[in-house]
């Protein structure tokens, strides 16, 4: 496989710097680094980004995540590996990565029990995490970045 062209972000201005610094302030407001892994791992399955799945897998190894978990990520609903906590930020990650699929995007189920176990703070940054993957997946999967390139960057 081929990349159509390199990722937008690198060839913009300043488009790489404001995405990783979206990222990064994202990741300040409380939410546990291993669930912002998964909300990526899950949005990724969903989106179809091969190098997002590629890219964040191996850094969730790295950062101690299990094999039993990422396997088990695309059934998180049936799988025993997952906390009340994580299974919120799932809901949202699926909820608001699948805008379209229901007339009520973000039902008020799905955004009570995630208000439920995140505070304001958190569930700001969570819904940034949700928007952040979500942007690098279609930039990824529109102009086939290959799963694998970002691993020299690691």
């Amino acid at each position: 496989m081929k990349a159509r062209m390199k990722n937008p972000a690198m060839i913009v201005p300043d488009a790489m710097k404001a995405l990783q610094e979206l990222g990064r302030s994202a990741e300040k407001g409380g939410v546990p680094s291993l669930t912002i892994g998964l909300v990526h791992l899950r949005a990724s399955q969903i989106n179809g980004c091969s190098m997002c799945l590629d890219m964040h897998s191996r850094l969730m190894k790295k950062a101690g995540e299990t094999d039993e978990r990422m396997f088990a990520l695309a059934a998180w609903r049936d799988a025993p590996y997952f906390n009340d906590p994580e299974r919120a930020a799932l809901a949202l990650t699926e909820a608001v990565t699948r805008l379209s699929d229901r007339a009520d995007p973000v039902p008020d189920e799905v955004w009570a029990e995630a208000a439920r176990h995140y505070d304001e703070p958190a569930l700001a940054s969570l819904i940034l995490s949700i928007a952040a993957i979500n942007v690098w997946n279609r930039l990824n999967v529109a102009t086939r970045q290959v799963a694998g390139s970002a691993a020299r960057w690691e």
